[in-house]
């Protein structure tokens, strides 16, 4: 498992990155190339098609789990849970694949590398970082093999018991502000931020290139079919939620939309944001309408065992995650793609990793491996995965191992992607 080097067929990884862009709508393709030029972090984010070329060829003893399919570690954080408790889990599953359970890990182990050398730690901290998230990932899922599997399934990582595990006081106040400006993330908070009153109604604003109303995209989208289509595709659904859930979104109406620039590999997708109304209070809901694709695992796995790629990702969200949103729900196709639905912003934080010092950022990797394996666990062969890991230091060390070389053939492509843009084969800017 350490080891890692590139084949000699190994695929060009720029021409990986612009084969996605061809399904991406063009005109936001060179922001996705700008946010992914920032840093070899940025760039890893949004290279999960590259690193699952490379994964198809490294070893595995055979034992499936739900994958993430892009598990670094900016890939977890808190969010709601349907009891309005704020819960840390995985909490992006674009990707998402039943596959090897090596593949999951190994992507966060090189993530942490890659994170420590942006942030301007030398190997040793770096190695030291990789580690400490496996290890923490081999002592949890030491302890759900022999966890009953209802224990296993309820489990839950609390923010007040991630912050009991924060030794530093100072780290402490600093994550109690953080959490509570992830709390005060709400539809409400959003409808302050992102809409304004027009003609006594209410419409989302016009922040262009990265929030822009549907209104405003005669140029690119036939607005009224598109309204159309929203709204057949809200009805749909409404009709992939439990009968609870129905019962609560048809109370809303759809006032108005927008397309909306997210994260780093997801930009030039199609996300929209849809402000929703309730019609005998007028609280605001916001929704986000999220494009799903193939994983980039099913190019090197068996394809989903879904036709739609929405609920694909949806069934994958809540395989693994032990609280998923309560609105999330998968509709037809709009615009020529799939979609799944989800709330917007509900209580969602994240860590700020280019802020971490050492301490931190082992300790915060730590937290993902724990996460990581409680994901794995609730649907993988607990007993069979800790039994291969055993209990001593070869797994963890050599999967840290494995995250300083691909790290440094993460840096290798980095460069390359740097080059391509200096020397005009892809275009690259912010707005």
């Amino acid at each position: 498992h350490g080891d890692w080097a590139p084949g000699a067929d190994r695929a060009d990884p720029v021409s990986i990155l612009t084969d996605q862009d061809a399904s991406r709508l063009e005109w936001l393709v060179p922001v996705r190339h700008a946010r992914m030029a920032e840093s070899a972090f940025a760039f890893y984010r949004g290279g999960a098609a590259i690193m699952a070329a490379d994964l198809a060829g490294t070893p595995s003893i055979g034992v499936s789990a739900q994958l993430c399919g892009d598990a670094h570690l900016a890939n977890f954080g808190s969010f709601a849970s349907a009891e309005r408790r704020q819960v840390f889990d995985v909490n992006d599953f674009d990707e998402t694949l039943p596959g090897p359970w090596e593949w999951d890990v190994k992507r966060l182990a090189a993530s942490m590398v890659v994170a420590a050398w942006d942030n301007g730690f030398d190997d040793k901290t770096a190695r030291s970082a990789a580690r400490a998230a496996v290890r923490a990932y081999q002592d949890a899922m030491s302890e759900f093999a022999s966890t009953p599997a209802l224990q296993v399934w309820y489990a839950q990582l609390s923010l007040a018991r991630l912050r009991e595990g924060i030794p530093r006081k100072s780290d402490r106040k600093a994550f109690d502000k953080a959490v509570k400006k992830a709390r005060s993330k709400n539809s409400q908070r959003a409808l302050g931020k992102l809409t304004e009153t027009v003609d006594g109604e209410r419409r989302i604003r016009s922040q262009p290139p990265l929030l822009i109303p549907l209104r405003e995209l005669a140029a690119h989208f036939d607005r009224d079919n598109l309204r159309s289509t929203v709204e057949k595709n809200f009805r749909d659904y409404v009709e992939s939620l439990p009968q609870d859930r129905r019962r609560v979104l048809h109370r809303f109406s759809i006032v108005d939309m927008a397309l909306k620039v997210v994260g780093v590999g997801s930009v030039g997708t199609r996300c929209w944001i849809v402000l929703l109304q309730g019609r005998d209070h007028g609280e605001p809901l916001f929704l986000q309408i999220k494009e799903a694709s193939a994983s980039v695992l099913e190019a090197h796995l068996p394809t989903s065992a879904f036709d739609h790629p929405g609920q694909r990702v949806v069934n994958g969200r809540r395989l693994m995650q032990a609280s998923s949103d309560l609105f999330l729900g998968w509709s037809g196709t709009m615009d020529g793609g799939h979609y799944y639905w989800r709330q917007f912003h509900d209580m969602k934080g994240s860590a700020d990793v280019a802020a971490m010092d050492e301490n931190r950022l082992k300790h915060y990797g730590g937290v993902c491996g724990w996460t990581l394996a409680h994901a794995h666990a609730r649907s993988g062969d607990a007993v069979a995965i800790s039994a291969y890991m055993g209990s001593g230091k070869v797994f963890p060390r050599s999967l840290a191992e494995f995250g300083m070389a691909y790290a440094k053939q993460n840096q290798a492509d980095y460069d390359a992607f740097r080059q391509a843009i200096t020397d005009g084969r892809i275009e690259a800017h912010e707005v």
